[in-house]
């Protein structure tokens, strides 16, 4: 696995769900798995996703789209 994004969970959840929809399995983990899970949307998380579907997410996610331009 390969860490793929790291930032707040309200975004993290979405990420892997939108890269499930994609067929990418992604798994999401928590940067500080001590703090408590008390629901706050801004705690940090990381995605990671399987070093053979990382470049597949990359662009779908971060590469520049033309047919939007």
């Amino acid at each position: 696995m390969r860490l793929f994004f790291t930032g707040p969970v309200i975004k993290t959840e979405l990420l892997v769900e939108w890269l499930g929809r994609h067929g990418i399995e992604a798994r999401q983990e928590w940067v500080d798995p001590a703090l408590p899970d008390d629901g706050d949307l801004s705690r940090e998380a990381k995605v990671w996703v399987e070093d053979a579907q990382f470049d597949r997410a990359w662009q779908l996610f971060f590469a520049e789209r033309e047919d939007e331009l």
